[in-house]
């Protein structure tokens, strides 16, 4: 009979959400974060945009749009306000980003 429950235990209501939740942390971690670096931010700004950002004018970056998820802290950030939106965002990068005078945006 003990076999009959492992067979149905699939169905039990807790099973999925255990063992999918941690398979897909695994891989979420491994392959759906790709994460840039503050000190490249600049970098994805056309330069343009980046000439007029003024005092007054932050440019906005949405990292999403380059296939980005996280931002991470690694790196020097220009002392320039940048507003940056990201599904993540690093407490390192986030201080580093308020610190230059920029704002983080969470997008879901």
């Amino acid at each position: 009979m003990h076999h009959h429950r492992i067979l149905f235990d699939k169905y039990h209501p807790g099973y999925f959400g255990k063992v999918g939740m941690r398979y897909f942390h695994k891989l979420r971690n491994k392959f759906y974060c790709p994460a840039v670096n503050v000190e490249r931010l600049w970098s994805t700004v056309p330069a343009d945009k980046a000439a007029e950002a003024g005092a007054d004018k932050a440019p906005q970056i949405d990292v999403t749009q380059f296939g980005y998820f996280k931002v991470l802290g690694k790196g020097m950030l220009p002392p320039k306000p940048i507003v940056v939106k990201a599904k993540l965002v690093s407490k390192v990068a986030e201080k580093k980003i308020k610190a230059a005078g920029g704002a983080v945006v969470l997008t879901a």
